[in-house]
C-alpha cells in the first residue's frame, strides 16, 4: 500500500461536445459517483479537495473557430497544474477524478514544472487529432485531442501554456488499449510512440505489456511517470457510462492487472480517471465497478467481479 494517496477532484466537462442539444455532458459528476461508492474510505486516501472549472459556454462556437472552451480550458489547467504540482513534489500518490479528458493537459502541464515525466495513455481511442493531420473542422472537441495536445500538437493557447511545450515527450509516451483501427495508428507508429491496442494487449497479457513498456516509463532521464485512465478503455459490455461506447476494450480484470503493474512502479507518481459519465448510469453499478477496479489496482487486491451493468 503506498504510504499516502490523495485524492483530488478536476470535474472538468469544458472539453466535450453537448450530448444532446441544450445540454451539458455529464462527465463533471465522475467524482461524486465514485466518492459515493466509497473510493477515498476504501482506499485510506486522504481528500485534497476540488479544483472548479469554469461555465461551459461554447457561445457561438462553430466548427473551424478550433478549440471551444479553450479559455476556460487553459485557465483550469493552470489551476489544476498547481494542485498536482503540490502533491507530487511533497511525494503524494495522487489520483485526480475528472471530468473529461482534457484534464490530462492540467495534469501534465503541472508535471513539466517539475522536471520531465512519461505518460501512460489507457484509453479506448488515441486523441490524437490536431491540425497536422485533420480537417480543422474537425477539431473542437479537446477531449479528443488531448494527446496530441500534451505532446505539443494543436491551438497555441493550450499546448505552450507557460510556455512549456511539450508537457510530454513522444519518446516518454506509452498508449495502451485502443481500438484496432484507430484513425491514429499509423501516425503513432511513424512517431514511434509505443502502443498496445486492446486485441494486442490481451493476447500478450497485461503484465506482459507493462514490462516491455517500463523501460521507456522508468527511463534514467525521466523524474517519473503518469497514467491517464479513460473509462472508455473498458469494454461496453461491461461499462457502457461513456460518451464513446466502442467493442473491443478491456473487461475489469485486464484493466485492473494492467493498472495493478503500472501504479506498482515506484516510478508511477499518480494517475487521472476520465469520461465515466454518471448520467448514463442512474443506479450506481458501473461507478461500483469503476471503483471496484481502482481499489484492487492500487491497493494489490484480487478484483470481485461481481458487479455487471
Amino acid at each position: 500500500m503506498r504510504s499516502r494517496i490523495v485524492v483530488l477532484d478536476a470535474p472538468s466537462n469544458l472539453g466535450l461536445r453537448p450530448p444532446v442539444e441544450h445540454a451539458v455532458p455529464g462527465c463533471y459528476k465522475l467524482p461524486w459517483a465514485l466518492r459515493d461508492a466509497g473510493l477515498l474510505p476504501r482506499l485510506g486516501a486522504s481528500d485534497g479537495g476540488a479544483v472548479v472549472p469554469g461555465r461551459y459556454d461554447r457561445g457561438g462556437w462553430q466548427p473551424g473557430d478550433g478549440v471551444f472552451n479553450a479559455t476556460a480550458i487553459a485557465a483550469f489547467s493552470e489551476r489544476l497544474a498547481g494542485r498536482v504540482t503540490r502533491y507530487v513534489a511533497a511525494g503524494e500518490f495522487l489520483i485526480v477524478l475528472g471530468g473529461d479528458c482534457s484534464v490530462l493537459l492540467g495534469a501534465a502541464l503541472g508535471l513539466r514544472r517539475l522536471g520531465r515525466y512519461g505518460l501512460a495513455f489507457v484509453d479506448g481511442h488515441s486523441d490524437f487529432r490536431h491540425p497536422g493531420t485533420a480537417p480543422p473542422r474537425s477539431v473542437g472537441a479537446a477531449a479528443g485531442e488531448e494527446l496530441a495536445l500534451v505532446t505539443g500538437r494543436g491551438q497555441g493557447d493550450l499546448v505552450d501554456l507557460e510556455g512549456l511545450r511539450p508537457y510530454v515527450r513522444d519518446a516518454d509516451t506509452v498508449v495502451f488499449g485502443i481500438r484496432e483501427g484507430d484513425a491514429a495508428t499509423a501516425e503513432l507508429a511513424e512517431l514511434r510512440i509505443e502502443t498496445w491496442p486492446a486485441a494486442r494487449l490481451r493476447a500478450e497479457g497485461p503484465v506482459a505489456a507493462v514490462t516491455q513498456a517500463l523501460p521507456r516509463l522508468e527511463a534514467p532521464h525521466l523524474d517519473g511517470f503518469w497514467v491517464h485512465l479513460d473509462a472508455d478503455v473498458l469494454d461496453p459490455s461491461v461499462l457502457t457510462a461513456v460518451d464513446s461506447p466502442d467493442p473491443g476494450g478491456l473487461l475489469p480484470a485486464e484493466l485492473s492487472t494492467l493498472l495493478s503493474a503500472l501504479v506498482s512502479s515506484p516510478y508511477c507518481v499518480g494517475l487521472e480517471v476520465t469520461v465515466y459519465d454518471p448520467d448514463l448510469d442512474p443506479d450506481g453499478r458501473q461507478a461500483a465497478l469503476l471503483t471496484d477496479i481502482l481499489v484492487s489496482a492500487v491497493l494489490r487486491l484480487p478484483l470481485a467481479e461481481d458487479r455487471h451493468p
